[in-house]
C-alpha cells in the first residue's frame, strides 16, 4: 500500500511572513553591507513572483515549499560567505598562526604600531598587531613558550593552563583576530576593544602555581 505524503499548503503571504522571520533572526541583521540587502530584495522579489503563479496553479503547493527552503539555504550561504564562515573553511589547510615570521617584534612594538593603526582608522591592521602584542608580552612574561606557529585559539588554551584567569578575556580577542585575519571580516572599534582588553589583561598576568 503506498501512502501519499500530506499536502503542504503554502501561500504567498505565509511564505513572505516566514521568510521575514528567517531574516529577522540575529546573525543576518549582524552581518551587514547594503549589497547583501539588495541581492536578497531582489531574490525575494523573484520568489515572491513564483510563488503568484505557483500559489493559482497548484492545491498542495510542493514546489513553493521548495522555493522558500531554497531561499533560506541562498541567504545562510550568502551570510556565511559574507561572515567569512566559508572562506575561512577554504583555508582550513594553511596555517593559521599568531606571528608571519619567525622573528615577531617585542609586544611594546606591536602595541606602538596598533595604537598608530587604531588613530588612522584601520581597525583590520590594529586589531592584528595588538593580539600580537598580547602574546609578545605573554610570551615575554613566561606565561607562553616561545613556540613558532601557534594559533590565536592555541594561544587561549596555552595560557589559560599557565594563568586560568585569562582564557576569560583571551577567546574574544582570538575570536576577533581569526575573524579579521583569516576570516576576512572588517576590522572595528569594537574588536579593537576585545584586543586591547587581552593585551591589558596579558601586562597584570600572573602564572598560578597548582599545589
Amino acid at each position: 500500500m503506498i501512502f501519499a505524503e500530506p499536502p503542504i499548503d503554502i501561500d504567498r503571504e505565509q511564505a513572505a511572513r516566514e521568510a521575514a522571520e528567517e531574516l529577522s533572526k540575529s546573525a543576518y541583521r549582524e552581518s551587514g553591507g547594503s549589497l547583501i540587502e539588495r541581492a536578497v530584495q531582489k531574490v525575494l522579489s523573484w520568489i515572491a513572483e513564483l510563488l503568484d503563479g505557483v500559489t493559482g496553479a497548484s492545491q498542495n503547493s510542493h514546489v513553493g515549499a521548495l522555493l522558500l527552503l531554497a531561499l533560506i539555504v541562498l541567504i545562510v550561504i550568502v551570510v556565511l560567505w559574507r561572515a567569512g564562515v566559508l572562506r575561512t573553511t577554504e583555508r582550513s589547510g594553511k596555517s593559521q598562526s599568531v606571528f608571519d615570521t619567525s622573528k615577531p617584534r617585542s609586544a611594546a612594538e606591536y602595541r606602538a604600531l596598533a595604537e598608530q593603526e587604531a588613530a588612522s582608522g584601520d581597525y583590520t591592521a590594529a586589531v592584528r598587531s595588538r593580539f600580537r602584542a598580547c602574546v609578545s608580552e605573554l610570551t615575554e612574561r613566561t606565561i607562553l613558550d616561545d613556540r613558532a606557529g601557534r594559533t590565536a585559539y592555541e594561544v587561549v588554551a596555552d595560557a589559560g593552563r599557565s594563568a586560568p584567569a585569562l582564557r576569560e578575556v583571551l577567546q574574544p580577542a582570538a575570536l576577533a583576530f581569526t575573524e579579521v585575519v583569516y576570516g576576512n571580516r572588517p576590522g572595528n572599534p569594537q574588536r579593537y576593544a576585545v584586543t586591547v582588553a587581552a593585551d591589558d589583561a596579558a601586562r597584570k598576568a600572573r602564572i598560578t602555581v597548582v599545589a
